[in-house]
């Protein structure tokens, strides 16, 4: 690239996160597909990733932003399928709603039923999740498993449906598939991407959007 690179002078963190959204809304003006607080979800999507393809490829299940506010404000325990996930969703947004993030992909039980059942930790993770912290919420973005798994217990009446699922498993293997089946359940409120993409950063900037919207309810955004 040749000639004079003209550079932003924004510096400030909780600034260039402003002018990213400010980017992002003037490049997607309005009628957009989506309005409210789903377009504040979608809109974080693509600041996370800077991929505008996603505004197409997200689904929301008609209850799904509901029952997501309603279980951050009662404060809910989260559970995901990574330890990146998890800690993508900071604590300093999640401890003033008192919610609890938990993941047990390195949890002993996990490891040692994922070996005698020959099956995957994110497998065993799920099924150690429903029975034991049975979350309001499960954050799913990188094993398809894992959502597999969540939804044949739902339909096998197994596992009470959370409040909210977001399903965002990327890649080859059964990442598209997992998703066209949470999608497809009538019974699991769901945020998801068609396809094959996804991962735990975008599946955990999710809960930060909803997460948001109860802080700023709260007048409490300011401070995290």
């Amino acid at each position: 690239m040749s000639g004079k690179i003209e550079l932003m002078t924004v510096a400030k963190p909780g600034d260039i996160e402003k002018k990213s959204f400010e980017i992002i809304d003037s490049e997607v003006p309005e009628p957009r597909k989506y309005d409210g607080i789903e377009w504040q979800i979608t809109r974080r999507m693509v600041h996370t990733t800077a991929d505008f393809e996603l505004i197409d490829l997200v689904r929301f299940h008609p209850e799904a932003v509901a029952a997501g506010l309603v279980s951050l404000r009662s404060g809910c325990t989260i559970v995901t399928d990574t330890e990146m996930a998890r800690c993508g969703i900071p604590m300093r947004r999640m401890t003033p709603l008192g919610c609890d993030v938990r993941c047990l992909m390195n949890d002993p039980e996990v490891i040692a039923s994922a070996k005698k059942n020959s099956t995957t930790r994110a497998h065993a993770a799920l099924e150690l999740a429903a029975n034991s912290l049975k979350p309001a919420i499960h954050v799913i973005g990188n094993a398809p498993t894992a959502l597999i798994r969540l939804v044949n217990l739902v339909e096998e009446g197994k596992m009470v449906p959370p409040a909210l699922v977001v399903g965002m498993p990327v890649g080859f293997v059964n990442a598209a598939e997992s998703k066209a089946m949470l999608m497809n359940s009538r019974s699991i409120p769901y945020i998801a991407i068609e396809g094959r993409k996804g991962g735990s950063a975008l599946a955990a900037c999710v809960i930060n959007a909803l997460a948001e919207v109860v802080l700023a309810e709260r007048d409490l955004s300011g401070e995290i």
